[in-house]
């Protein structure tokens, strides 16, 4: 029984840095949104963006990003400028520089004749910003699913999304709109930043609750929360060493905030 729709997986993208000496690390997570904007036929249309975190965009001038073609062959990478011609950035990070959402559109025409094998998250029916999640009754102790790529796990040959499991530790703070986060209880990593998170369906629920049926996008994982550990000298009562350790708790950025960044990408290039 699948609790997390198998394409959501393919909409996950591994992204790394190349470096001066012709290196290449696995640095973070991203993934693909489709804005909606209207039905022709029946076809439903989307604006297709690249959804990552500010901090991994900042300050490169290229990014690499890996997928699996739909046959059996290795996955491919592809170098993306963040720059074009003039050097100006065709990126757009969210307008608040406290909020760490970036995205830039992606151009799927070409993944798809090269046989790329891609989804993404459609928001218009799998995505719950803050007042949906209010809708739904979603709440602390909610079970969610982390996806991306920590440590550079990114799989050998081909990509294989590593999802982890967690809860919702505090949301009412974020669902009354007096913090830009949620946190969940989550093991997170370095590389799963940039990476989607989603509620797992639930058929029960308690009395006078509800039972949220299907998988929804809610946000982005920014960073896990760190905690200090203080050593202080048995002689001089003085700090010797900082010890910062991982809390297991990870913030998480609301899907609110990407549609603030897609309308502030549109303003800055038009579409």
């Amino acid at each position: 029984m699948a609790l997390l729709p198998p394409f959501f997986l393919d909409s996950i993208i591994a992204i790394g840095k190349p470096s001066e000496q012709g290196g290449l690390t696995w640095v973070a997570s991203g993934f693909l949104y489709g804005d909606f904007l209207k039905v022709e036929g029946e076809k439903r249309l989307y604006s297709i963006y690249l959804i990552t975190n500010r901090h991994v965009f900042q300050g490169s001038k290229r990014v690499v990003l890996r997928f699996n073609p739909r046959s059996n062959e290795p996955a491919k990478q592809y170098t993306f400028d963040l720059l074009d011609a003039a050097s100006q950035e065709i990126w757009t990070p969210h307008p608040n520089p406290q909020i760490d959402v970036a995205l830039t559109t992606i151009n799927i025409n070409v993944l798809a004749e090269q046989g790329i094998q891609f989804s993404w998250f459609q928001s218009d029916q799998h995505v719950a910003t803050l007042d949906k999640m209010t809708e739904l009754g979603i709440t602390e102790g909610d079970f969610v699913y982390a996806l991306g790529f920590p440590m550079g796990l990114i799989g050998g040959e081909r990509n294989y999304v590593v999802v982890r499991g967690g809860i919702i530790a505090r949301i009412r703070d974020a669902l009354d709109k007096r913090t830009n986060e949620i946190l969940i209880d989550a093991s997170i990593f370095p590389g799963n930043s940039g990476g989607p998170v989603v509620t797992k369906p639930e058929a029960m629920a308690i009395q006078g609750t509800k039972s949220v049926g299907a998988a929804y996008l809610i946000g982005v994982v920014r960073h896990y929360v760190s905690y200090q550990d203080i050593a202080i000298s048995t002689q001089t009562q003085r700090p010797r060493v900082v010890f910062e350790e991982n809390s297991g708790l990870a913030a998480v950025i609301p899907i609110d905030f990407v549609q603030e960044t897609i309308k502030e990408h549109q303003r800055k290039f038009g579409g």
